[in-house]
């Protein structure tokens, strides 16, 4: 494993980083400088997937190209004898990306990243994944786990909400759930700091990590209250590796067995239609 005093430096250089990359204002990055976008689905520790995506975005060789990567933390690839989630490893990856490509590297704030800085237990088929996080950074870093721990919680805490392209394509984790869209407020955005109710169930920083309506009204109330016309999120499993949900939301996902992703121009005109032309899995890449 590598020296964990040199993860925390990598993890605490990349938190200042997020924050202030260029173009962003609160919660919202504005890619204004961008020429190509590509924007990845939930990759849940899925380093492959990451590792052959990030051949892919040839960020090196493409100056103008920004990557978009979103939900990290909790998969399902494990230390053996018990010793928890691996997925911290991508966290440390993303973070050393940040570091070598500081403005054109962004990570969205999901759920499961949002469920480790409220404490809200997360399980799948009767595991509870927070707690395997944990014992992952545990069993990798030692004495030094509850100190990489509490730097993943700050990254986590700085990590922007939402995307936005010149030509109104918002890229976010999820669409708030008609009851949450409700009491949304744009002003929510522009936000630097997230008081505890904003994150709590009913409050706005959950509704756009949590919500799972894709009803056509639902997102012409959020689209109008973003001022947004079209939106590429994740959250939701695809069986192909992505769907469309409606007029507006195509849905990637960045998980086995299809991991998905999207390059769009976002300056030029655009269409769902156009963006779901963008759309590739990987098991058509190999």
């Amino acid at each position: 494993m590598p020296d964990p005093r040199k993860i925390l430096a990598t993890i605490e250089r990349a938190t200042e980083l997020f924050r202030k990359t260029p173009g962003r204002t609160g919660g919202l990055v504005a890619l204004d400088t961008a020429e190509e976008v590509m924007v990845v689905g939930d990759l849940h520790g899925n380093i492959p997937a990451f590792r052959r995506l990030l051949d892919i975005a040839a960020l090196p060789t493409h100056p103008k190209r920004h990557l978009v990567l979103q939900e990290l933390a909790h998969g399902s690839r494990f230390y053996p004898n018990d010793g928890g989630d691996k997925s911290h490893q991508l966290i440390d990856l993303v973070c050393a990306l940040k570091c070598q490509i500081p403005d054109r590297v962004h990570l969205i704030l999901g759920n499961h990243e949002l469920s480790e800085l409220t404490n809200r237990p997360i399980a799948k088929a009767g595991v509870a994944l927070n707690a395997l996080f944990r014992q992952g950074i545990d069993t990798a870093y030692g004495e030094f786990g509850q100190q990489v721990y509490d730097a993943y919680l700050k990254l986590f805490a700085n990590l922007p909400l939402v995307c936005r392209t010149p030509n109104r394509v918002f890229l976010c984790h999820t669409i708030p759930d008609p009851r949450d869209v409700e009491k949304f407020e744009r002003t929510v955005l522009d936000a630097e700091t997230w008081p505890s109710e904003w994150m709590a169930r009913g409050g706005p920083i959950y509704g756009i990590t949590w919500g799972r309506c894709t009803e056509q009204e639902n997102i012409d109330t959020f689209a109008k209250l973003v001022d947004a016309d079209l939106f590429i999120t994740g959250h939701q499993p695809c069986d192909d590796g992505f769907r469309q949900a409606n007029a507006r939301q195509i849905i990637i996902d960045g998980t086995d067995p299809y991991p998905a992703y999207c390059i769009f121009n976002p300056a030029g005109e655009v269409t769902v239609e156009s963006l779901l032309a963008g759309v590739k899995t990987l098991s058509l890449e190999v």
